[in-house]
């Protein structure tokens, strides 16, 4: 039987502090620099381009502002289409919806998880047969694994339609070399709470295009107009990052690699316990690129594992131990209903597959390997108990 003692929760990706957070929030109460804006806003988007091989970034208050921006900075408004990854969280989608465009959901591809090129060369050619192509393509990179970069950016400029790349998960990877987020006309970080570094809440703009970057700064700055009073011409928004917040930015940037380091060890050690355990597969890393892995997934096949992702979720929170279901496809959104949706193949959704299959388990940087042990434990006791069931069945 499982042990039914309470014991302490291991959460699915908590933040991780570094312990130089301090120094540069120190910094700004000694300045004054409490407001939006600042020294540490100047240097945290510096560091982030340099990072990433841009030429400028701007420092926002979420990774959906982000997106928001770079939507509005293609000039994407009221009967424009967007496509857009499907196996992603809603902030993927929701900025195309602020804009009062409509968004058009691309399946994802068995080898990465994301965005599919064989679906999105379908929805490209169905717009171009009734002459209206999209203002826009968002490629997701789920989980830390980079999409099939070329083979999308090939499409996406046939078509010469930019792609923005929503590398909110996958900041620490890279394809081919070169850093995830790099790739599209814009490129979006998150730094939420449970992302591979944390603002607490922020979010990053890149771009090779640095007018652009001006134009987002101007933008998210409620689009204030140089005058000597409050004079506004155009909609802006409320949308720059705390100088606070940057500097809880720039002491977790130090750290990034560390942080990759620790969540691949995490991959590695599931894999190498779990992938034995008939119907368990992991989430696959294309050739040549490297995941961060932000978070661990993988997949279970009912019949062959003998239990259901939700059974296994339920029983691991039984263990205070907390597990989730990989993100809903958005075409499944009660939200997008009616939604147009292109699949992989004719006959198979990959995303529909995913979500009926897929897992994601605690995959902090600060989880120690001992907790990692007690939800590997935890899943082979859950998987035996449920043979045994059968069984006696």
């Amino acid at each position: 039987m499982i042990d039914t003692t309470v014991q302490k929760r291991i959460y699915l990706s908590s933040p991780h502090m570094s312990g130089n957070e301090q120094k540069y929030i120190k910094e700004a109460f000694e300045t004054n620099w409490i407001a939006p804006l600042g020294p540490n806003v100047d240097a945290f988007e510096r560091d982030i381009a340099a990072y990433t091989g841009v030429n400028e970034a701007a420092a926002v208050s979420s990774g959906t502002a982000a997106i928001h921006l770079a939507l509005s900075l293609l000039g994407i408004e009221k009967g424009d289409t967007v496509f857009c990854s499907t196996l992603t969280f809603i902030a993927s989608a929701n900025p195309i919806l602020y804009l009062g465009a409509e968004p058009v959901f691309i399946d994802s591809e068995p080898e990465t998880w994301n965005m599919s090129p064989q679906a999105l060369e379908k929805a490209f050619r169905d717009a171009a047969s009734k002459g209206k192509l999209p203002k826009a393509v968002i490629v997701v990179n789920l989980y830390g694994q980079s999409a099939k970069v070329d083979e999308l950016t090939a499409l996406c400029d046939q078509y010469e339609v930019p792609m923005i790349e929503d590398a909110a998960e996958s900041l620490g990877s890279s394809y081919k070399g070169k850093p995830s987020g790099s790739f599209g006309r814009f490129g979006i970080f998150s730094f939420n709470g449970n992302k591979i570094i944390t603002t607490s809440g922020g979010g990053m703009l890149v771009s090779n295009d640095t007018e652009a970057i001006y134009r987002a700064r101007f933008l998210a700055t409620q689009a204030r107009d140089p005058a000597p009073h409050y004079q506004h011409s155009k909609i802006g928004y409320n949308y720059r990052m705390s100088n606070i917040l940057a500097g809880i930015g720039r002491a977790q940037l130090e750290v990034l690699e560390e942080r990759v380091e620790a969540r691949r060890a995490i991959f590695k050690r599931y894999q190498q316990e779990l992938s034995s355990i008939p119907g368990i597969q992991f989430m696959p890393e294309l050739n040549h690129t490297y995941s961060n892995r932000w978070l661990t997934a993988m997949t279970i096949d009912e019949k062959e594992a003998g239990i259901t992702v939700s059974e296994l979720i339920e029983g691991l929170a039984a263990e205070n131990i907390e597990a989730r279901p990989v993100w809903k496809p958005l075409h499944m959104q009660p939200l997008f209903e009616g939604a147009k949706y292109f699949k992989h193949s004719e006959k198979k959704s990959v995303s529909d597959q995913l979500f009926a299959n897929g897992i994601c388990l605690p995959s902090g940087s600060n989880m120690e390997e001992l907790d990692q042990t007690r939800v590997i434990n935890c899943i082979k006791t859950i998987i035996n108990v449920k043979e045994v069931e059968r069984q006696i069945v």
